[in-house]
């Protein structure tokens, strides 16, 4: 029995996350075409008609653009709380009635031998929140889109196998680059995005005993690096007293390739 996933896609152009156990197979949203979205299936090996259901974390283009076709498709339960659905719908397009599902901040639903709790976060969206999967004593947790990394949700994740978690931008390049200012002081304000050194220090607070890999996500194409996320991350952490590589390793995501298919 075993807790397995890949981060299909992540990063400004699209998002999408695949959790399976042996009973239970769930996509985390689907922020590609759907066309896009078999393809990244098909290289990880897994069957998108095998699927058990989709959550949303929220409404944003980047995280709900495939999320109403796959639905269809593969005639799939979609799962969001009561606000997000009301800003998502009509970008999802037409679904029946035994396909939308109602998932709140801060419940806990099992799904066969799968427990999914979600969290609220602060982020510029109707009602944003993630998700941490529970299975056999392991736990997974996502974590982007956050303006900032409250306690309360330090406190749900702490002590994670497995954290998938944002690490948006780099200061420098995001102040010195091509971005209007009105979209940076968003990017930088507490309803945007966390940056690599936030989340570094953040990380360093809920790293745990049992963490023993930790994924950096949803970074900007304009305004950071997979090499830079690594190396501030990497140095803040071990400035605290982590280092990287010993108990636990840092992992890229990307917003065109899935990571490999991997056990929590």
């Amino acid at each position: 029995m075993s807790l397995r996933f890949s981060v299909l896609a992540s990063g400004s152009t699209g998002n999408a996350l695949y959790v399976e156990t042996d009973k239970q197979k769930l996509l985390v949203d689907a922020g590609l075409s759907g066309k896009k979205m078999d393809e990244l299936f098909q290289k990880i090996d897994c069957d998108p008609s095998q699927l058990n259901g989709i959550l949303v974390t929220h409404e944003h283009s980047d995280h709900i653009k495939g999320v109403g076709i796959i639905a269809r498709k593969y005639n799939l339960p979609i799962y969001a709380n009561a606000k997000t659905w009301q800003a998502m719908e009509k970008a999802l397009g037409t679904l029946t009635t035994d396909q939308r599902f109602h998932f709140e901040i801060g419940e806990v639903k099992t799904f066969a031998d799968l427990e999914v709790e979600s969290f609220g976060v602060s982020h510029d969206a109707a009602e944003p929140m993630f998700y941490v999967f529970h299975h056999d004593g392991k736990k997974l947790v996502l974590a982007t889109d956050m303006g900032y990394v409250s306690e309360r949700i330090k406190k749900t994740i702490e002590n994670a196998d497995t954290l998938i978690f944002e690490a948006n931008h780099d200061l420098n390049m995001l102040r010195m680059g091509r971005y209007p200012w009105n979209v940076k002081r968003r990017i930088l304000s507490d309803v945007g995005h966390v940056s690599n050194e936030d989340a570094a220090y953040a990380l360093a607070e809920v790293i745990g005993d049992r963490t023993e890999r930790i994924y950096l996500a949803h970074l900007s194409l304009d305004n950071n690096m997979k090499e830079l996320a690594r190396l501030t991350v990497e140095q803040v952490l071990q400035e605290q007293g982590l280092a990287v590589g010993e108990r636990f390793r840092l992992y890229d995501t990307d917003p065109y390739k899935p990571t490999p298919l991997a056990v929590v």
